[in-house]
């Protein structure tokens, strides 16, 4: 990860100095929480305008997020932006879909056939259902994962190392989802595991964005299609479920996300990433994130 600092003119100060990276306004937008920060307010009102628009207005949302956030990375933190490179991008977001694709289908499997599951055919328009799953499930995985991954990741792993990284993200991808419909400890701790853990590993191992962001994206637009809530929402799917037995099995009302099946398929699949992110040189230790 490449930085550049601005060229400092002279020893005059003042406003214009500051904000174009010279006094002390300028160290602290380039520093790591400030240029999180920034970023982060920009994505999040885009998101926050756009998330539930009609027709396309998610994925419009998702492309003015992604501008949002090159803007930041390459004015306010001086640094260049590998991780949404264009060359590339349609492969990684292919990879990262297989992989949760793969993932969803099957953890319910697993608990279908455990007795957990049973599907019925929901009866409603294919494509109009699809259609609105794609556009809001695009939106929502590009902006969240350049939130946490792209912003928040990188920058606390700029002060801290990749592990002390991933365990804060993860804390905090697992709390966001708390105010969620039958949301629970247990089901932002599943959270901050299969998914925190699982797309902050992807993230290393790949280093691209959208590698997590077509992971995320299959991973929610399959559970929806499939009719099983998406933490703990419940749009229109092709398919209904019906839950039996315990909601540790299940999920209960929140969904498949706070059944133990998913918890356990998601570390499993963690583990390696890591391993390949640290075989390759991916994984930033304390002593590097303080060079």
């Amino acid at each position: 990860m490449g930085t550049t600092s601005a060229t400092q003119h002279g020893t005059d100060s003042g406003p214009d100095k500051d904000l174009d990276g010279g006094g002390r306004l300028g160290r602290i937008a380039r520093s790591p929480l400030g240029w999180m920060l920034a970023g982060m307010v920009g994505v999040g009102l885009v998101s926050a305008l756009t998330a539930t628009g009609p027709g396309p207005v998610p994925v419009l949302g998702a492309a003015a997020a992604v501008a949002v956030y090159w803007w930041v990375m390459r004015r306010v933190a001086r640094r260049s932006t590998p991780e949404i490179a264009r060359s590339g991008a349609a492969r990684e977001a292919l990879l990262g879909g297989g992989i949760g694709l793969g993932f969803i289908l099957v953890s319910a499997l697993l608990i279908t056939a455990f007795g957990g599951y049973s599907f019925s055919w929901a009866g409603d328009g294919f494509l109009s259902v699809v259609w609105a799953a794609v556009v809001v499930q695009v939106g929502a995985a590009v902006t969240e994962e350049l939130l946490f991954r792209g912003l928040a990741l990188q920058a606390l792993e700029q002060l801290w190392g990749s592990r002390a990284a991933i365990v804060i993200t993860s804390l905090f991808f697992g709390v966001a989802h708390l105010g969620a419909q039958g949301a629970s400890l247990w089901s932002g701790l599943a959270i901050a595991v299969e998914a925190g853990v699982l797309l902050g590993a992807a993230f290393l191992w790949r280093r691209s964005i959208w590698f997590v962001v077509g992971l995320h994206f299959a991973w929610n637009t399959t559970e929806q299609l499939l009719g099983i809530p998406v933490s703990g929402h419940a749009p229109e799917g092709l398919f209904t479920v019906d839950v039996h037995g315990s909601a540790l099995l299940t999920g209960g009302a929140f969904g498949l996300e706070a059944s133990v099946v998913p918890v356990l398929i998601g570390a499993a699949l963690a583990v390696p990433m890591l391993v390949l992110a640290r075989r390759n040189g991916r994984v930033r230790t304390r002593r590097d994130a303080r060079r």
